[in-house]
């Protein structure tokens, strides 16, 4: 396995885990990691990180920094590995990415489930009715039980709002389940990347995380 930069003395992930050029590495290694979000009384929500989607532009025509685009909501992308990118999609749910590389280079990893570690009653506060296992199996689900929106956007991974940590457990390559990435038809063959990394039979994982393991068949 590829080697793993060291956390700073705290157990925070440094700059240098996020900086890589490669956002498939990144995004198997974000695999057992806990994503930790203080919240406004100073207390910790947190979840470890059961499933990732990677992409990466310009190329990517899945990424929302396809072709170069630079706007107001994906110049997030363009900054050093290490930002929080998180967007609004539906008008209803937020979505929270890992911005990595170098500054100018738009790669990210979608975080897209979570198995809650910290501040579990208060996640189910902020779901009502909820079951534990569908607290957090989805990308705008663990946005909404972290309490996790858009004044994220931007935010410094290494700071004191949201941040990564090295994790309770270390999860192995043959833990790694591996499949195409979820509702970008739009993207023609790039739908195809087997680009999705998750645990296998963690019970956090999305419900979409084992359909369509193969890719699509083509028209002729």
């Amino acid at each position: 396995m590829p080697d793993r930069p060291k956390p700073v003395s705290d157990g925070t992930l440094p700059r240098e885990f996020y900086t890589r050029a490669n956002v498939l590495t990144v995004a198997r290694q974000l695999l057992g990691r806990l994503l930790v979000v203080r919240s406004r009384d100073g207390t910790r929500v947190s979840g470890i990180i059961v499933e990732t989607e990677a992409y990466r532009g310009p190329e990517d025509r899945a990424s929302h920094a396809y072709g170069g685009r630079r706007t107001n909501r994906t110049e997030t992308m363009y900054r050093t590995g290490g930002t929080a990118y998180v967007y609004f999609v539906y008008g209803m749910y937020h979505q929270f990415n890992v911005v990595t590389n170098v500054r100018d280079a738009p790669h990210a990893v979608l975080v897209r489930a979570l198995e809650p570690v910290e501040g579990i009653a208060r996640m189910r506060r902020r779901r009502p009715g909820r079951a534990d296992h569908d607290l957090t199996n989805g990308p705008g689900k663990l946005c909404a039980a972290l309490g996790i929106s858009r004044s994220l956007d931007g935010a410094d991974l290494l700071g004191p709002r949201v941040w990564l940590e090295e994790g309770r457990r270390e999860v192995r390559a043959s833990q790694i389940a591996v499949g195409p990435r979820v509702g970008i038809d739009y993207a023609q063959e790039w739908a195809d990347k087997p680009w999705r990394f998750w645990i296998k039979g963690n019970p956090y994982v999305s419900r979409s995380a084992t359909r369509r393991l193969t890719p699509r068949p083509r028209s002729s």
